[in-house]
């Protein structure tokens, strides 16, 4: 039935008294029902919102009264019904239980018609309620395994939650129905976001050859058509939803989520825009619209939009959480300086920004250099005292497991406040996902993450040493037991992890590769490849491009470098099937229960471990177990050695980095305990007494710019003595020869405290022209 069909029945339904269809027998409800209902979808489908409401109001409307009129109704009366409930205008929360109301008593009525149950999963995940769905689904497939849509339903909740088990799923749709559309789509849409586009381009023509009809379908051929750069088969796309829905909301929100997912967040923005022009009350895009524009900082408009996607979604927790985070950044601090913008709360914006905005400028000139591209200036950072705001700044939702989020000139970040001491390296992190704009920009945002995100760790361990993700034994056992993806896979690593380390070790692994392909084809090979990454290269292509060699040849000659690289690290860890850990972790565990009362014999076997894998240097490798025997021996000489190896792989070793510091400036050297405590900083900015001890051996040193960071980051501290963590700043501004900067100082500082002595005598050296 076309839209003029639709009309028609409409009229049918208006000109038919309430009570008499109500009172029709069951029969004759069901089919003028399945009928209005089928028209208000298609309507819904074209656009036509108006007529899909009058429609689904009449039927309604009778299903109301049918209870009054004490007619049975069938179990298709009630899904029926259902569906009529959600074709009204969104934002009534009411409608949406009415609906699952229908739903579930059709499935009271008839338990084997699973169209009930199925439907009632349908809306609970809509509504981003998974488990419920998840139930809902289950229950279908427990007496009937190979229902299509009930496994179907099944996937979308498994990539809801994030579960790798979700192309698997739908896999099984697949083989009980090759030609079920939805399905077809969904399986393209993994692999979409997986950027597999010549498997999504495959099930994408499936779904449409099988039914030219399918909107879903069509969208997701024109996402993955407009990804792959294919302009014919984005404008053919383009014209088949454009013929079922003049107006393709749908076909362009599509098609900015799937920008989302490859990245390119200015291009999620103009899409979802031309989508809201379409229809400026379909929720979902303007979510998509609004969600992308905060990316993109542009925080005003973000919130216009979200406040109206929320009105027509209640049920989006995404939309809520992000608005009510909107409120609380109200009262965040931004600093402006040179190129970087950072926004933090007001006690911790002063503090970072002393440390960090130089880093970063210095970050800027060096990536800027390497990549011969510079990001849109200014760069915005924005820090979070809760990791939870951090996630749904980026997510919407609590539970993200980074530390730091690139959208390209916006970065968001953990404040390193929001985690333990020790456990959070909050310099290296911001040096990353700095990276991340580099790399995104230069290829046009079509980086695969997998590369973006190797790239980030090479230019970590490049920056300080210490700093990056490192071989661990939980790596290297992963690359033994084949639980490490190839290069080919890489995205699947950090999109759909297998395991829970996974994702960490495809962070080793991505870098390892920019590693090996710097080293086998040299320094300009990594910026050529983003270049044809830009350039709307695959993969496979960029690779044939720029290192000359298939991806089933970098497979192979990759894992052969890898392999022969860490021989002796990978020969000891458990193969398949070793239940005790391997030798390198048996010695661990032996020397461990030796060290106190046996220090002699622990140290053999700590010195054995050592010898088997010498490139791990966590707090439970042997180097910092050696370090402490040393000490304990009076050795500071071994201690030192040992420490410095373990500085030197392990960017969170807070107790190792005290240690060393305080040998150090024992020996007299203070350019190397120096350098230990401001290590320190880039862990917890938070420990007055280390800027302390490094203000005083800086300003010792005659390094009075250092001095000057440590007591700013001092003050920023707020401490208990702050007139005299002001004083000291202003001597040490007096030091660095910045006597402008030191008078104000002291000015402001008498202005609370005049008669502060200390101060005054400092500001009277100064108006003489003296010094300290």
């Amino acid at each position: 039935m076309g839209l003029s069909g639709a009309l028609w029945l409409m009229a049918v339904c208006c000109s038919m008294p309430v009570a008499a269809w109500a009172q029709r027998p069951a029969p004759a409800v069901t089919a003028a029902w399945d009928s209005a209902t089928v028209a208000a979808e298609r309507a819904m489908t074209q656009g036509d919102r108006a007529t899909a409401s009058a429609l689904a109001q009449r039927i309604i409307a009778a299903y109301e009264r049918s209870s009054e009129r004490a007619v049975v109704l069938s179990s298709r009366d009630h899904i029926l019904a259902g569906r009529a409930y959600l074709l009204l205008p969104p934002g009534d929360a009411n409608t949406v239980r009415a609906a699952l109301r229908a739903f579930d008593r059709a499935t009271a009525l008839d338990s084997t018609n699973v169209e009930g149950q199925r439907r009632a999963g349908d809306l609970f995940l809509d509504k981003y309620n998974a488990p419920d769905a998840r139930v809902s689904y289950e229950r279908i497939l427990a007496t009937h395994p190979t229902e299509t849509d009930a496994l179907l339903g099944l996937a979308r909740v498994e990539d809801f939650e994030g579960k790798p088990t979700a192309l698997q799923t739908v896999r099984r749709a697949l083989a009980a129905q090759p030609r079920h559309v939805p399905s077809l789509a969904f399986a393209a849409r993994l692999f979409l976001e997986s950027e597999a586009l010549d498997s999504a381009r495959h099930y994408a023509l499936q779904a449409v050859v099988a039914d030219s009809q399918a909107l879903e379908a069509w969208s997701v051929l024109g996402a993955t058509a407009l990804a792959a750069g294919d302009s014919a088969l984005y404008r053919r796309a383009l014209r088949a939803s454009s013929a079922m829905q003049p107006r393709p909301t749908a076909f362009f929100t599509e098609l900015a989520e799937a920008t989302v997912r490859q990245r390119r967040y200015a291009d999620a923005v103009r899409l979802a825009e031309q989508a809201v022009a379409y229809d400026s009350l379909n929720a979902r895009a303007l979510g998509v619209l609004g969600t992308n524009q905060l990316r993109t900082a542009q925080l005003q408009a973000g919130r216009r939009a979200l406040e109206r996607a929320f009105a027509l979604d209640p049920f989006n927790l995404w939309h809520k959480n992000a608005l009510d985070l909107l409120d609380k950044m109200d009262g965040f601090q931004t600093i402006r300086q040179g190129r970087f913008e950072l926004v933090a709360p007001k006690e911790e914006a002063p503090l970072l920004a002393v440390y960090l905005l130089p880093m970063l400028e210095q970050a800027f000139d060096t990536l800027q250099l390497r990549y011969g591209y510079a990001p849109p200036t200014p760069v915005r950072l924005e820090f979070f005292r809760q990791h939870a705001d951090f996630s749904v700044r980026t997510l919407g939702l609590t539970g993200l497991g980074a530390l730091g989020v690139s959208f390209g000139s916006f970065l968001a970040l953990d404040a390193p406040s929001a985690r333990d001491r020790g456990t959070f390296n909050w310099g290296s992190t911001s040096w990353h996902e700095l990276t991340h704009a580099f790399t995104l920009g230069a290829s046009s945002h079509r980086v695969p993450r997998w590369f973006s995100e190797g790239l980030s760790v090479l230019e970590e361990r490049r920056a300080i040493p210490g700093w990056g993700a490192r071989v661990s034994p939980g790596w290297l056992t992963a690359m033994r037991t084949g639980m490490v993806q190839p290069v080919s896979g890489l995205n699947d690593g950090f999109l759909r992890p297998r395991t829970p380390e996974e994702t960490q070790n495809s962070y080793i692994q991505a870098s390892l590769f920019c590693e090996w392909v710097e080293q086998t084809k040299g320094a300009r090979a990594l910026p050529a490849m983003l270049v044809a990454y830009r350039d709307g290269r695959t993969t496979a292509e960029v690779v044939q491009r720029v290192l000359g060699l298939s991806l089933a040849q970098v497979d192979t000659q990759f894992d052969t470098w890898v392999r022969q690289r860490f021989a002796a690290d990978l020969a000891n860890v458990p193969a398949r099937g070793v239940a005790d850990g391997g030798p390198f972790v048996v010695l661990m565990r032996e020397a461990l229960a030796l060290e106190a009362s046996r220090p002699d014999s622990a140290r053999r076997l700590l010195q054995q471990a050592d010898q088997l894998m010498p490139e791990y240097a966590g707090d439970d490798g042997p180097a910092w177990h050696l370090a402490r025997l040393a000490l304990t021996a009076h050795d500071t000489t071994a201690a030192l050695r040992f420490l410095s190896v373990v500085i030197g792989r392990n960017e969170t070793a807070w107790d190792a980095n005290l240690l060393d510091a305080a040998l150090r400036e024992a020996r007299g050297d203070r350019s190397g305990a120096i350098a230990a405590l401001e290590r320190l900083v880039w862990m917890w900015p938070y420990d007055i007494t280390v800027l302390r001890r490094l203000a005083v051996l800086a300003a010792a040193h005659g390094d009075w710019p250092r001095a000057v960071r440590a007591r700013r980051a001092v003050v920023a501290n707020r401490p208990a003595d702050l007139l005299d963590a002001r004083y000291e700043l202003a001597r040490a501004l007096a030091g660095a020869g910045a006597v402008a900067e030191a008078r104000q100082e002291l000015l402001q500082l008498l202005e609370e405290a005049p008669s502060f002595e200390q101060a005054q005598l400092l500001l009277l050296e100064l108006r003489r022209g003296g010094g300290e």
